[in-house]
């Protein structure tokens, strides 16, 4: 029995922000996601290779944040961050502060499997990229008006002297969680991360146990919204402790790790998880999360409020 969970980010927006056009062009590109995911998993493959399916195609879709169409620096360029992590081995491979590369998730993925190391960054990620043929962009590539658009708006003096909250939609990051036939459970987060950031800061999407985590013994995990506070909570790993050793469900522990403790912090974001069982949590504290899943048999679900 498979399982697979997608999300788009999370974040403050309202139903009346969201054009029925704009609406469904959302609903599409989670479609082809959760599509491009499932596909692995009806043929039999492996976990890693649906949840890294699937957030390859949310990179590729300009309207999320990752990839083409992710958020601007202060400086006006886009910086990627992406990981990956097989829960069977406890594998991992993670790349932050890239320019050039089309698919970071890919260069993720290639770093879990043909390097020494879990962690590449800035230009010796890029370095490995070329070295491996991976598919180089440039920076030009990731960059959109509507982006620029809203870089411009937050620069303006009354956006900065308002309160850092997650910048509007689409937010957050991109990610997916998968159990396969076998019990194999797989993560995988990519982003622009937010909005305005100075040059140089990564946030939890890219930390194994932050932002991204997977182990068969318990579950997978994927984080969006305020990387800060998941960073600090090493919120991924958290809820997977707390099914392993604290004998919690994946509802117990992704509840009170989105509804009570981020809460408390006064951070907001969500996350979606599935455990060994191919139980699915989708969990935000937000008034909206791009998000779809399925399971073996099921008819996949694709949700935004």
């Amino acid at each position: 029995m498979y399982a697979l969970a997608v999300h788009g980010g999370a974040g403050t927006l309202s139903r009346t922000q969201l054009s029925g056009e704009r609406e469904q062009a959302y609903r599409q590109g989670l479609a082809a996601a959760l599509s491009a995911g499932q596909a692995v998993l009806e043929a039999q493959g492996c976990a890693l290779d649906a949840v890294q399916a699937s957030v390859t195609t949310l990179e590729d879709d300009e309207l999320f944040n990752a990839g083409r169409g992710a958020v601007l620096t202060v400086d006006g360029t886009v910086e990627l961050d992406a990981a990956i992590m097989d829960g069977t081995q406890l594998r991992a491979g993670a790349v932050a502060l890239l320019r050039r590369v089309k698919n970071p998730v890919q260069l993720a993925r290639r770093v879990l499997e043909e390097s020494p190391h879990v962690f590449l960054a800035a230009e010796g990620a890029e370095r490995f990229a070329q070295e491996l043929g991976l598919s180089m962009v440039a920076n030009e590539y990731f960059i959109t008006p509507y982006r620029q658009q809203q870089l411009a708006t937050l620069q303006q003096p009354a956006a900065r002297a308002m309160p850092a909250t997650l910048d509007e939609s689409p937010f957050g990051t991109v990610g997916a969680v998968a159990r396969d036939h076998a019990g194999r459970l797989a993560a995988a987060t990519s982003t622009g991360g937010t909005a305005g950031k100075r040059a140089g800061r990564i946030g939890d999407s890219p930390v194994i146990g932050a932002g991204t985590y997977a182990d068969d013994r318990s579950c997978a995990v994927s984080t969006t919204g305020h990387g800060e506070w998941f960073l600090r909570t090493v919120q991924a790993y958290d809820i997977a402790a707390r099914l392993r050793y604290g004998a919690a469900t994946l509802a117990q522990a992704t509840t009170d790790a989105i509804t009570h403790r981020l809460a408390s912090m006064g951070a907001a974001g969500g996350l979606i998880a599935v455990d060994s069982q191919g139980e699915i949590a989708i969990c935000y504290n937000t008034p909206a999360m791009f998000r779809a899943s399925v399971r073996y048999g099921e008819t996949p679900r694709i949700q935004i409020y």
